[in-house]
């Protein structure tokens, strides 16, 4: 086997999560190649990202600018922009990583940082130019910047519903549930809401009146127009092709209800030496900057303290 590209580890993703990793590993002294697909990363439509201290709004785009001005200092990180096709994992020897463009490297120690794929809704108009503005998947990434406006949470889980009208009053006081028809137990629901100052409506969203991407008003099937300004509206997540390959071919373990990648407290996955970190591993609530950039130094260190042993 063509060994002549070879590193310690090669890092899969380049977002937070990855470049953390990179760092990190970098200033052990790692030789890392970091591939990042070229096609648009999943919080493109993101203004900014919050809460990281230093870099409160900067945007991902600036981020990702940033984290490749301070690894080139080292002159130890690689950047490929290619999709990763495979990585086999070599028995007691490392892994073999394929990528779409025909590169090939082997390295000592893998970290998945490929994110998930969002599965937007169908049939919904204007849904794509208000994702990560103004429909929104988080209260804690985004919710300060859609604050003073009227939300909407859309559920079809009525334990979820029954919070909407309080557990958001940090950023809104006008909080209301739209819910499928088919919702169980509605009217009770209903009832409570508007105990608290909060509604239940129910029907099927099929468009989202919006300028450019700032939502005004959300349209129902049967015709029905709600005044709302912001929507809470969680969208399923998958992972991408990569990963369900190797659950596949390899027996990488996945969380049983929801599909996650299981990692240990030291982020690595069932598949020794294969580490996983951000939020590939996590589901809606744990994802975020903050957790990716700390899920990435955890396995960064993880790897170089088992290189000691």
């Amino acid at each position: 086997m063509d060994r002549t590209a070879q590193y310690d580890t090669v890092i899969i993703g380049g977002g937070p999560a990855g470049l953390t990793a990179a760092l990190t590993l970098t200033r052990y002294r790692h030789r890392t190649l970091v591939v990042e697909s070229p096609a648009s990363p999943r919080n493109a439509a993101s203004r900014g990202v919050h809460g990281l201290i230093g870099l409160e709004g900067a945007t991902p785009g600036e981020l990702r600018s940033r984290a490749w001005e301070e690894l080139d200092r080292y002159g130890l990180a690689t950047r490929l922009d290619a999709a990763v096709g495979e990585i086999t994992p070599l028995p007691g020897d490392g892994f073999t990583v394929r990528a779409d463009d025909g590169t090939s490297a082997w390295a000592r120690n893998v970290i998945l940082a490929t994110g998930v794929v969002d599965q937007h809704p169908d049939g919904v108009e204007g849904f794509a130019a208000c994702w990560g503005r103004t429909v929104i998947h988080c209260p804690f990434c985004i919710g300060e910047e859609n604050a003073d406006r009227t939300w909407a949470l859309v559920s079809d889980d009525p334990h979820h519903l029954g919070l909407a009208a309080t557990a958001f009053r940090a950023w809104t006081g006008d909080a209301i549930a739209i819910a499928p028809l088919s919702l169980p137990g509605a009217d009770g629901l209903r009832r409570s809401l508007r105990e608290q100052g909060g509604d239940l409506v129910q029907g099927q969203i099929v468009r989202l009146h919006h300028t450019d991407g700032d939502l005004h008003t959300v349209e129902l099937a049967d015709g029905t127009l709600l005044k709302r300004q912001t929507l809470l509206w969680p969208q399923p997540q998958r992972q991408v092709p990569l990963i369900e390959r190797l659950a596949k071919d390899h027996g990488l373990a996945l969380d049983d209800d929801d599909g996650y990648v299981t990692v240990d407290d030291s982020r690595q996955t069932s598949i020794p030496g294969l580490y996983a970190a951000g939020d590939l591993t996590g589901r809606t609530w744990e994802q975020g900057v903050v957790p990716a950039v700390a899920a990435g130094a955890a396995a960064a260190d993880a790897i170089h303290f088992a290189h000691l042993a």
